[in-house]
């Protein structure tokens, strides 16, 4: 039962909501203030009905005022993050304590409003620096940290704690918009003459990811088991990763229409085929120590490579031969621009990047879609147009002739 005190021109309403792993009793409180001009009858009335409403809502757990956003947020990764999201995303995620805690992690669950998130995300947009850098932050970044807060309001919302998600209502500014890195094709031509000259695993691995757009994740977790030699096609069925808190390690694939094949080259294979007896023959020269895990790059001892090996020999291969240097997701963009310009059509695209649906393909293409269908227009405008030329009974009316 919920019991009312009279405290200077407002009221405190206080209901008992049992007692706590302690054994301390657990009281929720709230305060109202009558409007001016409300009779003492009317008070009273108002009074009793809001006591009713505010003890309902502490019975369905809907009044959190002893627990703050940090420790929910805690409990979110505990009970919903951790057993559901991929590895690297709860990693990454758990990164981004770092900064919304300071800025709303002491407030109450209930008492975080839109406005405070907006003024963190706003902060994070326009004045947040990199802790590695310094330069200014990436607008994703901001959404990144929006999506994360919005997810534990979200999970309060269910467990029904909360009636309301205020990130609902919060907008990430619009930042500078950064033009993806992607190289030339006579850049792709030039990186693959100067492949020739590296290490086979390396050339390997690039030429794969110009022919393949495949993700970086997708390559390093690629198994000799997964080459059909015969067709000349290739299964992408798991990914390798990796997170501070496991090293490196195997997963699935990021979404269920990323496990594809893709028919390649024939001297693609040829190379697959020259690179498979090289490692052989290391395997057979490091005998005992080679650890056999079936993975196509591997370290020296055949465990799995480690995920940022990739880059910085490629970020130093670039210097070493004074080539522009675009990180190796811009591979990627590099084959799916390719396939547009070539006329692809977007769910064929789509299914060759692995894309959980055809609207993300478009939706990170758009602008390449839009060169590509004004040149369809340029082209068939080119077809049909007979230039300038008149009717030849035309040119004779303009004249003043007559036709006989």
């Amino acid at each position: 039962m919920a019991s009312i005190r009279k405290r200077g021109d407002s009221y405190q309403i206080r209901v008992s909501c049992g007692y706590d792993s302690m054994g301390e009793q657990v009281v929720q409180t709230m305060s109202w203030k009558p409007p001016q001009g409300m009779t003492e009858k009317q008070i009273e009335k108002e009074l009793q009905r809001q006591a009713v409403l505010f003890e309902e809502k502490c019975l369905k757990g809907q009044v959190t005022s002893n627990v703050k956003f940090e420790d929910f947020a805690e409990q979110w990764f505990e009970e919903y993050a951790k057993p559901n999201l991929r590895n690297t995303s709860y990693e990454r995620m758990k990164q981004l304590r770092d900064r919304v805690y300071p800025a709303i992690g002491h407030l109450r669950l209930d008492k975080v409003t839109t406005r405070h998130i907006q003024q963190f995300i706003n902060d994070l947009a326009l004045n947040g620096k990199s802790k590695k850098t310094g330069k200014p932050l990436s607008r994703k970044t901001a959404v990144h940290h929006l999506s994360f807060i919005s997810d534990v309001f979200s999970y309060a919302v269910r467990m029904g704690m909360l009636s309301d998600n205020p990130c609902t209502r919060v907008y990430v500014p619009k930042g500078e918009k950064r033009e993806k890195q992607i190289y030339t094709l006579d850049e792709i031509r030039q990186l693959l003459q100067l492949l020739e000259t590296a290490p086979t695993k390396y050339r390997t691995f690039f030429t794969l990811a110009i022919y393949s757009g495949f993700r970086r994740g997708e390559l390093l977790g690629l198994e000799w088991k997964d080459i059909d030699w015969d067709n000349g096609v290739i299964s992408v069925r798991r990914t390798s990763n990796y997170t501070a808190g496991k090293g490196t390690y195997t997963d699935i694939t990021k979404t269920k229409k990323s496990q594809r094949n893709m028919k390649f080259p024939g001297f693609v294979i040829d190379l697959l085929k020259a690179f498979k007896a090289e490692q052989d023959a290391e395997r057979k020269r490091i005998g005992t120590k080679w650890v056999y895990t079936d993975r196509l790059f591997v370290k020296w001892n055949g465990l799995p490579m480690n995920n940022n090996t990739p880059y910085f020999w490629f970020s130093e291969f670039c210097e070493a031969h004074h080539f522009r240097f675009c990180d190796i997701h811009s591979l990627r963009h590099f084959f799916a621009s390719s396939l547009i310009n070539a006329n692809v059509d977007l769910m064929s695209v789509s299914t060759a990047l692995g894309h959980s649906t055809v609207s993300t393909t478009s939706n990170i293409y758009l602008h390449a879609f839009q060169e590509a269908s004004a040149r369809a227009s340029d082209a068939i405008a080119a077809v049909l147009d007979f230039g300038d030329k008149k009717d030849p009974e035309e040119d004779k009316k303009d004249s003043g002739s007559t036709v006989a």
